[in-house]
């Protein structure tokens, strides 16, 4: 099976412009290709990993990756697939943030020897000249078909800013720069960048008479069509510090029972022959398929060390079986205490697992808080620092969330 085949059979390829060149520069490890990151936070995130995954693939049958981040476009925003603009953010915060990729994405990418570039388009963005990209850049694009771009029409009923109307611009310019400078054939991105890619192979055909070529890949969603990577807390982050090596390996554990097997497909480097044998498992097995698609994918991003804490801690949480010495832990002082107490709500608010006292208020009158496996429905339960003294308490919300409470 050739690369591009396998690309295919993971479900990973959307559109392509030419399939037929695409498959002849990846097959032969021809492409050199780059994919855009903007830094609109301090980490990476489950959207982004599909990302990740498939520039380590290419990389590793001889294709050569650039990590374009974008410190210049993000002074702008992207707005696709959003209904209102951007918050514009500091060039302090944005610079935080591409130090940030930069270290995550070497858990990835190998950099070393010219195996791949990392690149910040702010180093040629920044320094443009208003005037010289309306007389070079402009004509190149017609106003009625970019008013066609999905990413726009969604906008345009609230409303589209004129700046954010410069940002296909922005990105097709980038191609066009990456293109000249480093020999740059090949872009990848989200199913919803496409008529910015599309932007970037006419630039480059309509400046300089040469072809350059464009691939997305399927958004990751569940079986309901939503993105996956959302949790009722926010984001699942790459970030150890955000979202810990436990929760990481937790979220994928629990996914749905139809989407086991696509994630395997999509983000896993488990061979297809494997992952095609586990289509039929049902019950006890087709647990067993989550934990090995947990385990492999907290492996990718945190190591096999953290990985097989993660794997024990879930199992001495929900199988009783192994150490919780690797389970998310929480220790509370007297500065949480009120009058030498602390109530239920005030616990789960500690330990992270509730935002609020309103939130936690709720959760526990539905019947959703255990402590050490026994239910609390009573708000006014109240415990003492020496009530989690010794080994402690484990506190869960619901099937999902928890962490042991320590004094």
């Amino acid at each position: 099976m050739t690369v591009y085949d396998e690309l295919v059979a993971r479900g990973l390829i959307a559109q392509v412009t030419d399939e037929e060149e695409i498959k002849e520069l990846i097959n032969n490890g021809k492409a050199t290709f780059y994919i855009g990151f903007d830094p609109t936070a301090d980490s990476l995130h489950v959207g982004h990993f599909m990302t990740l995954c498939l520039m380590k693939r290419l990389q590793m049958a001889g294709n050569k990756p650039i990590a374009l981040i974008g410190g210049g476009t993000a002074m702008i925003g992207d707005p696709s697939g959003r209904t209102d603009m951007r918050q514009m953010m500091t060039p302090e915060t944005i610079q935080h943030n591409v130090d940030c990729f930069k270290k995550q994405m070497s858990h990835f990418i190998d950099f070393s020897d010219d195996k791949a570039l990392l690149v910040n388009n702010a180093d040629w963005l920044m320094n443009l000249n208003y005037v010289d990209v309306l007389r070079e850049i402009g004509p190149h694009f017609s106003v009625n078909r970019m008013l066609t771009a999905e990413c726009y029409k969604q906008r345009m009923a609230r409303g589209l800013s004129f700046l954010e109307f410069n940002y296909m611009i922005m990105q097709s310019y980038d191609f066009y720069t990456l293109f000249q400078k480093y020999g740059c054939n090949l872009e990848f991105g989200g199913n919803d960048q496409w008529s910015n890619m599309l932007g970037g192979t006419e630039l480059i055909r309509r400046k300089l008479g040469k072809d350059a070529y464009a691939m997305t890949i399927n958004l990751l969603l569940n079986s309901e069509g939503k993105k996956m990577g959302k949790t009722v807390g926010g984001a699942v982050w790459l970030d150890p510090e955000k979202t810990s090596p436990f929760e990481f390996f937790q979220y994928w554990r629990n996914v749905a029972d139809a989407d086991v097997i696509k994630c395997m497909k999509m983000l896993t480097f488990i061979p297809l022959e494997e992952i095609e044998a586990m289509e039929s498992w049902e019950g006890a097995k087709l647990n067993e398929a989550k934990e090995i698609l947990a385990f492999e994918l907290t492996k990718l991003v945190h190591g096999e060390d953290e990985a097989t804490k993660a794997k024990e801690a879930s199992h001495a949480l929900f199988l009783g079986q192994g150490s919780d010495e690797n389970m998310p832990k929480v220790t509370l002082s007297e500065a949480d205490l009120l009058d030498g107490q602390i109530d239920i709500m005030g616990v789960l608010v500690a330990a992270g697992l509730a935002n609020t006292r309103s939130d936690a208020r709720r959760a526990v009158q539905q019947g959703g808080v255990s402590v050490d496996g026994e239910k609390v429905t009573d708000i006014k339960t109240f415990y003492t620092l020496d009530d989690f003294s010794d080994e402690g308490k484990v506190v869960k919300r619901g099937k999902k969330k928890f962490a042991k409470v320590l004094a």
